[in-house]
């Protein structure tokens, strides 16, 4: 599943509307996948269909073909799927939906098969699939839509398409598999291939003289045929234990029925002509192959049973399907090869043909060659190239860490990893070492092993050792976004982040997910990594050390990094005074992207609320926080900051917040039974509620002032018309952040509006905000300077 880039970040969508748009379009007809976050009482519905439609199209009344999926139907209970406007899928999903915060979800369309998961991540968290038996191949565009209630949709992406499968994970080694599975079906030795990735089959040595320490000697002609003692001896009870102990003779045996017998124990299936089949069933007893007795018992069986269908000239197939005792089904080791006594012969360096060597820990193990090339290509070439080092029976590996090499070892002969997950980083030397040796499906184990126990103090060195192996592309992705979402601790705990390169480093500060708690935070990461010690720098402190020496003293090699790197902070987030600090210091002096930048960030907060088009790049826009965000819907909705406060802060139900003091609501009039501060933050209808007027800097003014707390509509018929919505941090510097000039919206008693804060101030926190009348009202005279509000609520972020 490939990424594009976030089509959508937010927005609203009114009951029984959608929205449409191009960016809204999968890549392909049929096959495509959308990533989203909404926020809903119920009923987050998606159409898809092959034309967009309407802002006021509903499914309803679609008569083209199209997909309609409901997230939440019947008031949050159930998943339904209609096609053509008729439902084909009614499943429960109790509680899928929530109003209070945003969830993440996905869903997937290919070739008919539509799947929905949670999460950002597609193929995780799967919820439901459905394949539908007559697949519309032409729908492409997705629809946004809802119910009887505004749903908030945001952070929406479209995602490339891929083929269906279990798990993202396993695609590739799945792959694999298949392919091996289709050299072992033909029963007899393979081609091999050029890729050091692929990896041999237990097949691939039938009647093979490499590595081959036994003979059997057949029937009268004394045929000569070559096994290895490792493999029989694991699939039954072979007496190697004779003076010459390497030959076994069978004068009475016929070849056929020999190789019938070592094709089965080598490939896991064999076929024989009838009339040998109780010559095999004797062989087999003779040396103990006790799923291959059984197998030749229960076709005799069937064959007495259809007398009159037998012919003594017919192949039969015997198999040892489902007798397969390894954990991985991609096993090189097939049919009765028991591996649990495989892993007593390197326990005990039994039938032992090479002795492994760690440069400064000695012989670890008596191994065997078999075993080794089975898994390892690269190993299997050192083994067969003609070399020295095919006839030698010692091996030396140097600079391998010893406990991740024994684990390799472990996984070679058991089929499975035994490893304490809690010790990342041998996970990590091991997974270096599966690519060493291109053992694939080791890869992904530890890949899946290390996601399962993956945190920020680990993180980085994870992210060193993956960006260099392609095949950990998944893992390396899941790392960078850990990363990006808690970038403030990974960058400030410990230094490691100064080891990642350019490249990957620059992935993170410009990842989706990157959550910060100030620009400044991302400003100092980016150049204590330039300046790439174990120390962490503060802006400021280089911009003192730059009096004294230069950016190529302090940078080095990675002077040519900043600029490139600086593009990642926005500095607009940042408050003016601290843009002008910045505007005067040494880092500005001397590095010109870094001056561009400032000045640039200056230009915008003095735009106001008429800013440029020129503005709209990601560096002009807020990015997730780790502050809770609190997204209006709809007037009148529970999802903004006073009722969030009124919940402490979604610890229980809503009570007033000025009530438990959870914020502070202050008039430019003294209190009284019309000027009460519960009653802006009650959400109750009000007849009278107004802040009277008093006198500021000369002028009068009326104001509601609302004090969210440090560190984190009127019934009346008299109507503000020029009014102004201001932020402050101390209570006394006002930064004006909407202005109202003549602003008629609001005309009847009891009634809801809302607008948007845009431009520079938007961007910026603030504690204090306050409501302030800078015109007379509408509609009365004697109170025309009356601020009448009964209502106030605020949406953003919220720490």
């Amino acid at each position: 599943m490939g990424f594009v880039e976030e089509t959508k970040r937010s927005l609203t969508v009114a009951p029984f509307e959608c929205a449409w748009g191009e960016e809204l379009r999968f890549g392909e007809p049929g096959r495509g996948c959308v990533a989203f976050e909404a926020s809903a009482h119920n009923d987050v519905t998606l159409v898809f269909r092959q034309q967009p439609g309407s802002q006021h199209y509903h499914y309803k009344m679609d008569s083209s073909r199209h997909y309609t999926v409901i997230l939440g139907s019947h008031r949050n209970k159930r998943i339904r799927i209609e096609v053509d406007g008729s439902t084909a899928v009614d499943v429960a999903a109790l509680g899928l939906c929530c109003s209070s915060s945003f969830q993440a979800y996905w869903i997937s369309i290919y070739d008919g098969l539509i799947s929905i998961g949670r999460g950002r991540h597609p193929n995780s968290n799967l919820l439901f699939q459905w394949l539908d038996p007559d697949p519309n191949p032409n729908v492409q565009y997705v629809g946004l839509s809802s119910w009887d209630k505004h749903v908030g949709y945001r952070n929406i992406s479209i995602l490339l398409p891929s083929a269906p499968q279990n798990s993202i994970l396993w695609s590739q080694m799945e792959h694999a598999y298949v392919h091996s599975e289709q050299r072992l079906c033909c029963g007899k030795r393979g081609t091999r291939h050029d890729s050091e990735s692929d990896q041999m089959l237990l097949a691939d040595f039938l009647e093979s003289w490499d590595f081959s320490d036994a003979i059997f000697v057949v029937g009268a002609e004394r045929k000569v045929v070559p096994a290895h003692r490792l493999v029989l001896c694991a699939s039954g009870d072979f007496p190697f234990q004779v003076l010459d102990g390497a030959t076994i003779e069978l004068p009475s045996v016929s070849y056929p029925v020999l190789h019938s017998l070592l094709e089965y124990i080598y490939t896991g299936s064999t076929q024989i002509a009838e009339w040998l089949l109780s010559s095999l069933l004797e062989l087999s007893s003779h040396f103990k192959v006790k799923s291959l007795v059984k197998c030749c018992e229960e076709v005799i069986v069937s064959l007495e049973a259809d007398k009159k269908f037998s012919a003594p000239g017919k192949l039969l197939k015997l198999s040892s399907s489902g007798f397969q005792d390894h954990k991985f089904g991609s096993s090189p080791l097939k049919g009765p090869v028991n591996s649990q006594k495989i892993g007593q012969f390197l326990a005990h360096g039994k039938y032992s043909d090479i002795n492994i060597y760690v440069n400064g820990h000695g012989l670890v193990a008596k191994g065997h060659k078999l075993i080794l090339s089975l898994w390892s290509m690269p190993l299997a070439k050192m083994f067969t190239n003609g070399m020295k080092e095919s006839s030698a029976s010692d091996v030396f590996f140097e600079d391998v860490p010893p406990e991740a090499f024994f684990l390799l070892l472990q996984f070679m002969y058991h089929g499975e990893l035994k490893v304490d997950t809690q010790d990342i980083s041998v996970l990590v030397q091991l997974l270096l070492l599966s690519d060493q040796f291109a053992i694939t499906v080791l890869q992904f184990e530890c890949c899946k092993q290390i996601m399962e126990c993956l945190s920020e103090d680990t993180v980085c060195s994870v992210l060193q050792a993956v960006s260099s192996i392609p095949s950990c592309k998944l893992l390396e992705e899941i790392c960078k976004r850990n990363f990006a979402t808690h970038f403030d601790y990974c960058t400030t705990a410990c230094t490691d982040f100064v080891l990642l390169d350019e490249a990957t480093f620059k992935d993170i500060l410009q990842h989706g997910d990157m959550t910060v708690t100030s620009e400044e935070r991302v400003l100092d990461a980016i150049l204590t990594w330039c300046m790439g010690t174990c120390e962490t720098f503060y802006w400021t402190s280089v911009d003192k050390l730059l009096r004294t020496s230069t950016p190529e003293q302090l940078f080095g090699k990675r002077l040519s990094a900043v600029g490139n790197l600086l593009q990642s902070v926005r500095f607009p987030l940042m408050q003016l005074p601290k843009l002008m600090r910045m505007e005067r210091s040494n880092l500005a002096n001397h590095i010109q992207a870094f001056r561009q930048l400032v000045a640039e960030a200056i230009e915008f907060s003095h735009a106001g609320q008429w800013m440029s088009t020129s503005y709209e790049c990601e560096r002009f826009q807020h990015r997730r926080s780790s502050y809770k965000e609190l997204q209006y819907i709809s007037d009148g909705d529970s999802n903004g900051v006073i009722y969030y406060a009124g919940t402490s802060f979604g610890k229980h139900q809503w009570m007033n917040p000025v009530l438990t003091k959870n914020i502070t609501v202050v008039a430019s009039s003294p209190n009284s039974r019309h000027t009460d501060p519960k009653a802006l933050v009650s959400k109750n209808y009000q007849g009278t509620c107004f802040a009277g007027p008093c006198i500021e800097d000369g002028k009068k003014l009326s104001w509601w002032m609302v004090d969210i707390g440090k560190d984190h509509q009127d019934g009346s018929t008299t109507f503000m018309r020029s009014w102004v919505l201001q932020g402050s941090m101390d209570g006394r510097n006002w930064t004006s952040l909407r202005v109202h000039d003549g602003d008629a919206t609001i005309c009847h008693p009891g009634q809801f509006a809302s607008w948007p804060i845009v431009g520079p101030p938007a961007l910026l926190p603030f504690r204090f905000f306050r409501v302030a009348l800078t015109g007379p009202a509408a509609g009365s005279v004697s109170n025309a300077w009356n601020l009448c509000i009964c209502f106030l609520e605020l949406y953003g972020y919220f720490r």
